[in-house]
């Protein structure tokens, strides 16, 4: 993992890439927004998924499953209180 030394956060890859106030290491409660910005961030380059793996303790089938949640459902399928209404069924047979 790189690391900028300012506060162990990894350091951005792609310079291009916006600005990412990546949550910390040791966030022991991973909320909606923050599995979020991890999602954009391996998106858009500012990490690998290698680096947010291990930064976040993560696997790479439970970072897979977050970003699937989200292109899939929303925000609010990467509510841990969700997680079983939304695995494994499409958009169209969500109850309301």
């Amino acid at each position: 993992m790189v690391d900028d030394g300012a506060q162990g956060k990894p350091a951005r890859r792609n310079a291009r890439a916006p600005a990412v106030e990546l949550p910390p290491a040791d966030t022991r409660r991973c909320v909606v927004r923050r599995k979020a910005v991890v999602v954009a961030a391996v998106r858009s380059g500012v990490i690998t998924l290698e680096e947010a793996c291990q930064h976040y303790s993560l696997s790479t089938e439970e970072f897979l499953s977050w970003q699937r949640a989200l292109d899939s459902h929303g925000f609010r399928a990467l509510r841990v209180t969700r997680l079983q209404d939304y695995r494994g069924r499409a958009p169209t047979q969500l109850r309301r």
